[in-house]
């Protein structure tokens, strides 16, 4: 990251580029891992390489139905008449061996007989009888799946930081490795700070709205497999706060607060940073959500996340998101971006990136474009509901006008 020689990331306005390079310069993958069955792993993150125990496929075998036969058997011209002398299954190979003139009847994926060499497909042979006639243009090895050809003994077949998927699964299982070492998980805590906010089955009374980041919150956080603690909701006191974030910074590898980044007189998150652990305190260069607090609680990773709900959820995406993933020890992995049509208008002043809500769709000649969910304020959060992707408008940019191509990054490349 490159910063003025007076300037540190507490006081600069950083782009989002800087904020994610002074992150991955920052944090490391938390320790420990655990050995987990197969069938629990799914969207874990590989502690260590897995290596393959075994050749995939582990014996020659036919790729099409045909008829397994010698190489050398096969005519410079004209026809050669073979005898065909069994049948490979599979499951069921044929027990004895090929020799001069003889074939075997095979089915694709039946382990190649002894003396075979190779496999011409049944359309390509004449048959009477028990005899067939192979014509020319064939040759050795043809239709056959060598010994290791797709997975060799002792190659790596998924690398360390590798979060599994379901054809991860089915790889190892044909393997046959039923255990796999895995990090363990991310522990994240997290709570809303507000006198104004009450969670779900409170009533309200007048100043008071019901709590939504700690909902939304909890569901980006659980797609990420990490384990989840909620602590509720913090009243703008500054013992309660301090209290709380010791509470977190005692059980998880890492807190996020929603609320309280400001420079209010009641926002007291910062304060309590700045007296518990270290912080940089920034302010990103992005709309919305342009108050972040970064630090460290001890070892103990801190995101202050604005409280507006839209800007929560952005900051979340684009900045707390990559940096769990760093700390999961995921391999890094580039986000997903789209440059299509934008149908509809939009307003923006030039200064920050702006990540404005959108709807992918085709349009009646099939091609993909999109458009603006309408209001953009931080506090709509029914655009976010409504939304598929983020529209992403470079700093430098001003309004846009309807059919100029933008910048799209689905919620598909992020959740």
């Amino acid at each position: 990251m490159t910063l003025d020689k007076n300037s540190t990331p507490r006081t600069t306005l950083l782009s989002v580029e800087q904020a994610l390079d002074y992150i991955r310069a920052t944090l490391h993958p938390v320790p420990g891992f655990e050995q987990r069955a197969l069938r629990d792993t799914l969207g874990r993150v590989l502690a260590a390489d897995v290596c393959s125990p075994i050749d995939v496929p582990p014996d020659a075998n036919s790729a099409m139905d045909g008829y397994a036969l010698r190489a050398a058997d096969l005519p410079q011209s004209g026809e050669a008449p073979l005898q065909l002398v069994g049948t490979a299954l599979a499951g069921h190979p044929f027990s004895g061996n090929v020799g001069n003139g003889q074939c075997v009847r095979i089915m694709t994926g039946a382990k190649l007989p002894a003396g075979a060499d190779a496999v011409v497909m049944q359309e390509d042979v004449r048959r009477e009888g028990d005899v067939i006639y192979a014509g020319t243009g064939h040759r050795q090895g043809e239709n056959v799946r060598w010994p290791g050809e797709d997975i060799a003994t002792g190659q790596t077949v998924l690398a360390q930081g590798r979060q599994i998927t379901p054809a991860d699964l089915g790889l190892l299982a044909s393997l046959g490795i039923n255990e796999v070492k895995v990090m363990r998980r991310l522990r994240v805590a997290f709570f809303s700070t507000g006198d104004e906010l009450r969670s779900l089955g409170e009533t309200l009374e007048e100043g008071h709205i019901y709590d939504s980041n700690r909902y939304t919150l909890h569901g980006m956080l659980s797609r990420l497999g990490v384990e989840i603690i909620d602590m509720g909701v913090i009243r703008d006191r500054r013992e309660d706060i301090a209290a709380a974030f010791r509470q977190g910074a005692a059980v998880a590898d890492v807190l996020l607060t929603s609320g309280g980044v400001s420079v209010g007189d009641a926002d007291y998150v910062k304060e309590t940073l700045d007296t518990l652990g270290k912080v940089n305190f920034w302010k990103i260069a992005m709309k919305p959500g342009k108050p972040l607090a970064f630090g460290l609680l001890g070892d103990t990773v801190f995101f202050g996340l604005p409280g507006n709900p839209v800007s929560s959820m952005a900051t979340f995406y684009q900045i707390v998101q990559p940096a769990l993933h760093q700390l999961m020890g995921r391999q890094e992995q580039p986000s997903l971006r789209l440059h299509i049509p934008c149908v509809t208008p939009l307003k923006k002043s030039p200064g920050r990136a702006d990540y404005q809500r959108g709807i992918m769709d085709y349009d009646a000649n099939g091609q993909l474009t999109v458009r603006s969910t309408g209001p953009q304020g931080s506090h709509v959060l029914s655009s976010m509901s409504q939304a598929n992707c983020f529209i992403v408008l470079p700093a430098e940019s001003g309004n846009v006008e309807a059919g100029t191509v933008v910048e799209v990054q689905p919620f598909a490349g992020l959740i």
